[in-house]
């Protein structure tokens, strides 16, 4: 699981673009079986991800490609199990 968090000061002038390629890029992740589940933070200004069977690194790795990542103030990993 992965939540970040998005410096909401400063954001760029081309923002609602940068949001659309996010969409873009979490959708195949979505398609690829690689995300579970997305969840927007109340706040609107990060979200939750439940990632299928990645370990950190590659998580990591992972968040590193999204449009946003240059604008994450925090980004917290944590490992999970499915009791399933």
């Amino acid at each position: 699981m992965v939540i970040f968090t998005i410096q909401t000061e400063n954001l760029p002038s081309n923002f609602q673009e940068i949001i659309q390629l996010e969409q873009e890029v979490v959708g195949g992740w979505k398609s690829e079986g690689i995300l579970e589940h997305l969840y927007l933070r109340p706040a609107r200004n990060g979200a939750i991800l439940v990632l299928n069977e990645l370990d950190e690194s590659k998580a990591e790795k992972l968040m590193s490609t999204l449009p946003l990542f240059p604008w994450m103030q925090s980004i917290e990993y944590f490992p999970i199990i499915n009791p399933e």
